[in-house]
């Protein structure tokens, strides 16, 4: 009997040691995002460094904000750790669907990005025409990375000349701290007002902004 319970004793320390090893190495339970700070993490596009840092511990949860909570920003970053293979197994095709149900609910990160990805040919068919119509809508909603692409591919004839008042309009009233993309904006600019009236150039420098 007592070689039984010394057996026992030293069963469930080695059980103990294994669980608390398996903690340790998982270290302590993640908090799941909240929607403002995961809008953020997108925005300086961190999101995936941030699911890989966690250890993968909220696959589950971010899995289920996507697919059945169908919130904008969830179904963004899962899309992305699916076309990616960030945490799960890699499904471009199943990612770009949940990116574009996310672009569909009007987040601008998302319409920026599927903008960027078809404008260059990222996991898709390379469409500067389709990329258009998504940077017009980001840019419209205030992302300044869509405004300026958009402003790009105008530049190199693609698109319309009736999208130079729109594109220049957005970069004359963005905003940013950033020095180079100051620099970058006011490049773009000088290059839309090489191809537009100087009535049209002071008409969209009056118009109101609305975002």
């Amino acid at each position: 009997m007592r070689l039984l319970s010394v057996a026992a004793s030293l069963l469930m320390m080695m059980l103990s040691v294994s669980v608390n090893a398996t903690v340790a190495d998982v270290g302590p339970p993640v908090q799941i995002y909240s929607e403002a700070e995961l809008i953020q993490l997108i925005e300086q596009n961190k999101h995936l460094e941030r699911v890989k840092a966690d250890k993968c511990q909220l696959v589950e949860d971010i899995v289920a904000r996507a697919t059945r909570i169908n919130l904008p920003s969830y179904e963004f970053l899962y899309g992305d750790m699916l076309a990616w293979g960030v945490c799960v197994e890699q499904d471009a095709e199943l990612g770009l669907y949940y990116m574009e149900a996310a672009a569909s609910q009007g987040l601008p990160t998302a319409l920026e990005q599927l903008g960027r990805y078809y404008a260059e040919g990222v996991l898709v068919q390379q469409d500067r025409e389709r990329a258009i119509v998504y940077l017009r809508e980001a840019s419209a909603m205030g992302n300044l990375k869509a405004r300026v692409k958009l402003a790009e591919l105008l530049l190199r004839d693609y698109g319309s000349p009736l999208d130079y008042e729109d594109a220049y309009r957005w970069l004359y009233h963005s905003v940013t701290a950033d020095t180079r993309m100051h620099k970058r904006i006011a490049m773009l600019r000088q290059g839309l007002e090489q191809r537009m009236p100087e009535n049209i150039i002071a008409r969209a420098k009056m118009r109101e902004t609305l975002w």
